[in-house]
């Protein structure tokens, strides 16, 4: 059998030393100018809506399960289980708090990325801050670091990436989650050089995946292998130099070995990456896929009054990708449902909304449900994947058309959540769970964290309650 020739592009200086130097100077010279305030605040809102969506997951049984996992190690260091507030090791939080955070797909996404960012930022950042005693305007710093790796990163390889069937969320992401890391813990330049190298060494995930349990597996597995790294780095444990670009490192493995080094070459540039990318806070708990489409949908439904009865059948055309990410299949499960356009489309017309109580096992499997999914067709477009959108018509019974096209999301950067409605969310994700406390009074202080100590804010979401109720 002939010897494997991996496509590799060693930049000079490497990716490691490129990305070691950058977080390096991210905690020794940190910035405080408007731009870094202004990427701070998305950074306070990522933790609230994290932390908030992660509060509903309290309610799934992959959170269960993964708790239960963890339980042996309860009351030892000195993380927090976020829906318990007992104790854990950092790399177990981490994990736990990732399961939770990303189990009902309603935490945010990097578009160009093809992934979730937070759900694996937000864990392990807050799992490390207690042993820095960070303060928020310190955690900003190391997610923006975080950001500016994984966006530049996604620049050049995540379309192919993705589309190879890597879920680039934990495949692509843990590298900017261990550097953020790194930076959050103040790691010099070898240390950071083998945290990296270790996080090459966890990299995984795949998209069969989508639809499972296992995918929010894989997203807290992200979390928990950054921290992992970074604190096996801090001991001294090493990694090859060589781990990103190298004749067997990750651009050969899981990219076609593109050459990183102008891309990484302008790491902390301005604009800072998460100010000209941005984060898209998500409005429905389902795929970033199908939210265009669910936009499209609903001001039809209201504009139009159209009821269920009154339609014949619906179009829904897509950007081309638009449909990678999503299930052709009938869904029989909440979680596939997440990734169905024909069931969430049928939903938002008998319903007139989108919520969490939409991904009920009981409500996917309603008969007048399965009725109009039957009408939905979904075909995907040629042509470019960026920019992204989506087209829908509705044809009625009486002859009517209606056609509506969405290239932004509410919610998506270019067209944000108020505070207002990121408070709003909150405060249904914390009811969802049961929780009682104040979500009002969280989401004021996590808007508002440059100077207060994270793991205190933390606490202060845990303090909200001695138990949380679940539901059958």
């Amino acid at each position: 059998m002939p010897e494997y020739e991996p496509m590799a592009v060693q930049c000079s200086p490497s990716a490691i030393e490129l990305i070691t130097a950058y977080a390096a100077r991210q905690w020794r010279e940190p910035a405080c100018d408007a731009q870094f305030g202004a990427a701070a605040r998305v950074t306070y809102r990522a933790l609230l809506d994290t932390v908030a969506v992660s509060i509903a997951g309290q309610c799934e049984e992959a959170t269960r399960i993964a708790r239960a996992y963890v339980a042996p190690l309860r009351g030892t260091s000195d993380a927090l289980d976020w829906g318990t507030g007992e104790r854990l090791p950092a790399e177990s939080a981490a994990f736990v708090n990732g399961i939770a955070a990303h189990v009902l797909d309603y935490d945010d996404v990097m578009t160009p990325m093809r992934a979730h960012v937070s759900a694996t930022l937000v864990p392990a950042l807050a799992a490390l801050a207690p042993r820095t005693d960070a303060c928020g305007r310190e955690f900003a710093g190391a997610f923006i670091a975080g950001f500016e790796v994984m966006s530049r990163f996604a620049r050049v390889m995540a379309l192919d990436h993705y589309t190879r069937g890597w879920h680039s969320t934990s495949a692509l992401g843990i590298l900017g989650t261990a550097t953020a890391c790194g930076v959050l813990l103040r790691l010099n330049e070898a240390q950071m050089r083998d945290t990296l190298g270790l996080a090459v060494a966890q990299a995984s995930g795949t998209r069969e995946n989508f639809g499972a349990m296992a995918k929010s597996f894989q997203s807290a597995h992200c979390a928990a292998s950054a921290v992992r790294a970074a604190l096996l780095a801090q001991a001294g444990f090493t990694a090859a130099a060589s781990a990103i670009d190298g004749r067997y490192g990750y651009l050969a493995l899981y990219a076609c070995g593109e050459d990183m080094g102008p891309a990484l070459a302008g790491l902390g540039e301005a604009p800072s990456e998460i100010l000209r990318v941005g984060l898209d806070l998500k409005k429905y708990p389902c795929c970033y896929g199908v939210h265009r489409a669910l936009d499209a949908v609903l001001d039809i439904r209201r504009g139009h009054g159209l009821v269920p009865q009154d339609i014949e059948r619906i179009e829904i055309l897509t950007s081309a990708g638009g449909l990678q990410a999503l299930r052709l299949d009938k869904p029989r499960t909440g979680l596939q449902a997440k990734f169905s356009m024909a069931y969430v489309v049928a939903a938002a017309l008998i319903d007139g909304h989108i919520g969490l109580r939409s991904f009920d096992d009981a409500a996917v499997l309603r008969a007048d449900v399965d009725h109009l999914m039957q009408r939905v067709r979904v075909i995907e477009a040629p042509g470019p994947i960026l920019p992204r959108w989506s087209e829908v018509v509705i044809h009625t019974r009486d002859g009517r058309s209606f056609r509506r096209r969405v290239t932004v999301a509410h919610g998506d950067a270019g067209d944000p959540l108020t505070d207002s409605e990121l408070t709003e969310k909150a405060i249904d994700c914390f009811a969802w769970a049961g929780w009682p406390g104040d979500a009002t009074g969280f989401a004021g202080k996590a808007l508002d964290m440059a100077d207060q100590k994270v793991a205190a804010l933390i606490e202060h979401c845990c303090a909200l309650a001695a138990t949380v109720s679940s539901r059958s």
